[in-house]
């Protein structure tokens, strides 16, 4: 059991490792806009800070993380701290095939971020 996550935007971060680019990164908008929006951006890992920003800000749902109608704008400091964390983590467990984390709700502001699923898979 765990408490109801209120509140948050949902995104999600992840990692895949393909055999001819290497391990790549997509970055998603609002998890529950992914498949209507189309609304992904990739970047090759390890992410720098800079790919961190670049790839959160490039996504068209990424006016949903600065608030609107009265929202609160959401951590995206703390969405770009999880992003460069499970880079750190895929880049340092090359047995990291995918790495799926969705929904993550972002909180408010100075609030952090909440996972919510979390999905991995290994292999040789």
């Amino acid at each position: 059991m765990q408490p109801m996550v209120m509140n948050g935007v949902e995104t999600l971060i992840g990692v895949t490792a393909d055999p001819l680019f290497g391990r790549w990164w997509p970055s998603r908008s609002a998890a529950c806009h992914v498949e209507v929006l189309r609304d992904v951006a990739f970047r090759i890992a390890p992410l720098t800070d800079k790919d961190a920003d670049e790839l959160l800000r490039s996504v068209r749902g990424f006016a949903l993380l600065e608030g609107y109608r009265g929202r609160a704008a959401a951590d995206i400091a703390a969405l770009r701290d999880v992003s460069l964390r499970v880079s750190v983590l895929s880049a340092s467990v090359p047995e990291i095939h995918e790495l799926d984390l969705n929904p993550v709700i972002a909180l408010p502001a100075g609030h952090g971020c909440r996972i919510v699923d979390a999905r991995i898979k290994v292999g040789k």
